[in-house]
């Protein structure tokens, strides 16, 4: 029988996650944008109605709105919180409104200003994933096959106790934990492994296990296993050099493993209905809380390099949006049209609009009271 957290852990866990993380990536906007000179109009922790805020000597409105799913700066000379330029303001600005306006600035400081935010976002999980690394130091497994699963792929296509697994479809594995990264994403894929053996090397194809599983709290995830195991991991602790050097290959392989699952949704290898929510980032976040802190501020960066992953794509209204029309602009030596630039952010308004639809009703159906 499984167990979530309580409702109200839920809600506690989703506003300690989202709130401070939404909030730096806001701040990131916000700092490198003041750096450069730009003015900012409006600091917003969630959207739509303000709840509670003030108003800074600077004339920045620094507020906390309704609607706690995400947040945003107006800069000067924004039309709107998704910073869509004002044509009119943009053919007609004053001097005085040119100074310190966001879309009157250099394009390179736009572009820096506007890629702040999700780099604040990936800054903060790599310090999260650096001190756990100091704190508990680098866990290494061999890979070298110790043992294999009741079931298991790897067995049955031949490998054999003490066989070490040197790649994977031609992409080399130096421990255990690359071997598991790179089978996980990819079930009911046939690969091809070359091993060692007794000082030859044995080129097994191997078909990835199919594996529908449940954490302890009944949450089910589709995932792919070759059935093998290594032998015991060492531990050993590591300096701060090592640490931020090992949080950076720990990002990229999260990182990696958000764009394949992506990828899959698209090509149809995943269902659309792996995809999560709000309400399913609340669940999670209820629960990691309920198994303590370490595991709390884990499931924080790895929403925090979610939170960077999916503002970088490139939708109008999110950063990747802006990015792409900066880029388009250097390209062609002068910005994207005020009308082709409106029905782009029309359309992504309506994207993300749909996207969040269909993940809530995804969270929806998931829930235990449908029978999930």
């Amino acid at each position: 029988m499984f167990e979530s957290a309580p409702v109200w852990m839920w809600i506690v866990g989703f506003l300690l996650v989202l709130g401070p993380l939404v909030t730096v990536h806001e701040l990131g906007h916000y700092l490198v944008g003041r750096w450069f000179g730009v003015g900012a109009e409006a600091f917003s922790i969630g959207f739509g109605k303000e709840l509670t805020g003030w108003t800074d000597r600077r004339g920045t409105r620094w507020k906390i709105s309704a609607i706690p799913l995400g947040g945003y700066v107006q800069f000067k000379g924004d039309m709107n919180p998704a910073s869509m330029p004002d044509p009119e303001m943009l053919e007609h600005a004053s001097e005085e409104q040119r100074n310190g306006s966001f879309h009157h600035a250099a394009l390179w400081k736009r572009a820096l200003i506007v890629f702040a935010g999700p780099a604040t976002n990936v800054l903060v999980a790599l310090a999260i994933f650096a001190s756990f690394n100091l704190i508990y130091g680098k866990f290494e497994a061999s890979n070298a096959v110790g043992g294999f699963a009741e079931i298991s792929a790897g067995k049955e296509a031949g490998l054999e106790i003490g066989d070490t697994i040197r790649s994977i479809d031609g992409n080399e594995v130096e421990n255990f934990n690359e071997i598991a990264q790179r089978v996980m994403m990819f079930p009911g894929e046939r690969v091809e492994l070359i091993v060692e053996r007794d000082g030859r090397e044995l080129t097994i194809p191997v078909t990835i296990g199919d594996f529908e599983e449940a954490d302890r709290f009944g949450n089910m995830s589709r995932i792919g296993r070759i059935g093998v195991y290594s032998s015991p991991p060492e531990v050993s602790s590591v300096g701060v050099g090592e640490a931020l050097t090992l949080s950076v290959d720990q990002s990229m392989a999260l990182m990696r493993m958000m764009v394949t699952g992506v990828g899959q949704i698209l090509t149809g290898d995943r269902s659309v209905k792996e995809l999560g929510g709000p309400i399913k980032i609340a669940k999670y976040s209820g629960e990691q809380l309920s198994l303590g802190m370490a595991s709390f501020v884990s499931f924080a960066a790895l929403i925090s390099l979610n939170l960077a992953f999916i503002n970088l794509l490139p939708i109008p209204a999110l950063d990747g949006g802006h990015l792409a029309f900066y880029a388009a602009e250097a390209i062609r030596r002068k910005p994207v049209g005020a009308r082709g630039q409106e029905l782009a952010y029309r359309t992504g308004v309506a994207l993300v609009l749909a996207l969040m639809l269909l993940v809530t009703v995804n969270d929806l159906i998931s829930l235990p009271i449908f029978g999930s």
